[in-house]
């Protein structure tokens, strides 16, 4: 397989990488997964995330966010910050922000004033939003809504079939990961994958998590990495039912497009 695909959502920053991190770089360009776009996940991860995606310019991006997880660490100078890394070039969205109700890291009150306050970034630098959202959909959306609903990929989608034609409805653009190999969890998303247009979709990893469950060849330690997108494109091909060509040069137009990459 040689379609060219950018894997959206890579927490390359992560500590499971810091002992091969460049060779990780090397094996997705070998499986022609490129370029990869490092997810920021709180104030000092973003930081990290943009230098090392301005050591590879064109090769590597990264997103500048507080996740759900970290709000309860986020005041005035994280935006201040964020703020800054948002106008670096390598520096392609505003995220990973949003809500998770599933694990309550932060205080539900936190999570949505942060979540606010980095939309309202977005909105004012005009980048575009790299969301997260568990369990908590109806405030996600209600706050989305109420700054205008700016350009946003739901990441990692697993959710309902009435969530997801609530985000097509909003204008919003779906990220689908391995979840949709996993058997047990992700069979729902091989029938609801069929109803996101092709100018809507995009794939990724969310390496080091999310490992393909169907895998032939299991990663001893487990971790997932971009070299495996490949694996999760043959499987959203297979159930939209198109060929793996087409999805793949879909989902690179509509991500250089959403990126401005």
């Amino acid at each position: 397989m040689n379609h060219s695909m950018i894997d959206i959502g890579v927490n390359l920053m992560h500590r499971s990488f810091h002992q091969d991190r460049e060779q990780v770089v090397e094996r997705a360009l070998a499986n022609h997964v490129s370029p990869l776009i490092i997810t920021g996940t709180s104030e000092r991860n973003s930081i990290e995330a943009a230098r090392y995606a301005g050591r590879y310019a064109g090769k590597l991006y990264a997103t500048a966010g507080v996740h759900p997880h970290d709000a309860k660490s986020c005041n005035e100078r994280t935006l201040t910050k964020l703020k800054e890394l948002a106008a670096l070039p390598q520096v392609v969205a505003i995220g990973e922000c949003g809500l998770d109700y599933n694990r309550d890291f932060s205080p539900r009150d936190v999570q949505r004033k942060w979540f606010a306050a980095q939309i309202q970034l977005a909105v004012e630098m005009n980048m575009p939003l790299f969301l997260h959202e568990r369990e908590a959909f109806a405030d996600f959306v209600s706050i989305l809504k109420e700054h205008g609903t700016p350009k946003s990929v739901v990441h990692c989608f697993t959710g309902s079939r009435e969530e997801l034609k609530a985000y097509l409805d909003m204008g919003l653009y779906i990220g689908i990961t391995g979840w949709i190999c996993d058997e047990r969890r992700g069979k729902h998303l091989k029938e609801l994958v069929r109803t996101i247009p092709l100018d809507r979709l995009m794939i990724e990893t969310d390496a080091p998590f999310l490992t393909p469950r169907d895998l032939k060849q299991k990663p001893a330690d487990g971790r997932n990495e971009p070299a495996v997108l490949p694996h999760i494109l043959q499987a959203v091909a297979r159930s939209i039912g198109k060929r793996e060509e087409e999805v793949a040069r879909a989902a690179m137009e509509t991500t250089k497009k959403f990126f401005c990459i």
